[in-house]
This record gives C-alpha cells, structure tokens and sequence, in this order.
C-alpha cells in the first residue's frame, strides 16, 4: 500500500540534478535478512530507552538522530527495535521533494518487505509539532505506522492535524539529509519497491542515496 503524507496536487515537481551513480547491487540489505523475518519475535518488541541516539551512513554522509520516548512511544519503541536489527541497512532514500520531506524504510529484500508490510502499530498522540528536521512514521491511514520513514524538510506544522507524531529530531547532520539525491522525486513506485526491493530502483533509479548502516549509539 502507497503511504502518503499529503495530496499529490500540494507536492511540487522536482528538477533533477546531476550525481554519481550510487548503484552497487551488493550493499542493498542486513547480513542477516532472516532475522527480520518474524515482526514477532521478541527481539523486535524491547522496549526502547527514554531517549537514544541512532546514527545513520549514507551515501550522502552521515546523520545522527535523537529520539525521545515520551513524545512518540509506540513509534519509538518500533524504530529502535529495526534499527537494532538492520532493517535500514540498504534501504534507499526512494522520495525526495525539497521544501518538504525526505521518505525512507521499505526493506530492499522482498521477503524482509512482505513480512513487515501489514505489521501495524497503533498511532501515538502527536505530542510535537512536525519541524524542520523531526523525523517521522509514514501512514497509509489511522494505525498504519510500519516501517517507513520521513524526515521534515521545513516546518510542516500542516502534518500535526492529520495525525503525524514526530518522536525525534535530526540532531547532527540535517546538512546531509538536506542534499540527499532528489532528481527522482516521487518516481519511484512503491509497490514495485516492495515486491523486487533494491534490484528495482538499482536497475531503474541508480542515483538513489542509501543508507550504508543505521546504529544505536
């Protein structure tokens, strides 16, 4: 399922801009994919701490998080438990458009995908506005939070109504998530990048920036 963030007529087109190719085939998922199989698994429901710090290398450099607890529970726990598996590692950075926010989270194996596609939480109460910088769970809809990612680009304080709960701010590096690669725009399908994973937007995006590895610090 599409997960959206507004209505396509409020999203501006994208210029494309020219970069190195970032494609590598061999750098598209976790050592341990089977790990992420089973949403399940207790290893993916501890409890995460207060607050903490993840840090994320990509292509485009590295960025740094900090997630606090409190504002987002459920969305907290959920992102401490894939970053401490790997689930990031790979993943490509598949929606793009300046002025506004910066997409990331289908898993590039398929299996990893489908195993985590219908693994809902529930929402968390937006406790924060969506700022420059919060980093935030994708939704298809009420209590469709999975694995999908954004990061505001500005103040879009317009998400808070609509019930998007920021549970932390990019603390070290916004300059990086501010020039990851955005000639594609919203080009890339999702679904297609659900059912093929990286091989799809290798073949077809190649410029697309990856995470390289997304830790718990």
């Amino acid at each position: 399922m599409r997960r959206m963030l507004i209505a396509a007529g409020l999203i501006a087109a994208l210029a494309a801009c020219g970069k190195q190719d970032k494609g590598t085939a061999t750098q598209t998922a976790p050592a341990d994919p089977a790990a992420l199989l089973n949403p399940a698994a207790p290893a993916l429901h501890a409890q995460a701490p207060a607050t903490y710090r993840a840090k994320f290398e990509t292509t485009a450099g590295d960025f740094t998080v900090e997630v606090t607890r409190a504002w987002a529970p459920l969305g907290a726990d959920r992102l401490y438990n894939l970053i401490k598996n790997g689930f990031y590692d790979g993943d490509r950075f598949f929606r793009v458009v300046p002025g506004f926010v910066v997409q990331f989270g289908i898993n590039g194996t398929p299996a990893v995908s489908a195993a985590w596609k219908d693994a809902n939480i529930l929402d968390d109460p937006v406790t924060q506005h969506n700022t420059t910088g919060t980093i935030v769970f994708a939704t298809a809809g009420p209590n469709t939070r999975t694995t999908q990612l954004f990061i505001n680009y500005a103040d879009n304080l317009r998400l808070d109504q609509m019930g998007f709960a920021p549970m932390g701010r990019v603390v070290e590096g916004m300059d990086v998530v501010q020039k990851i690669y955005p000639g594609y725009g919203q080009s890339p399908n999702q679904d297609l990048i659900q059912s093929q994973g990286n091989a799809y937007l290798a073949q077809g995006f190649p410029q697309l920036d990856y995470i390289k590895r997304a830790t718990i610090q």
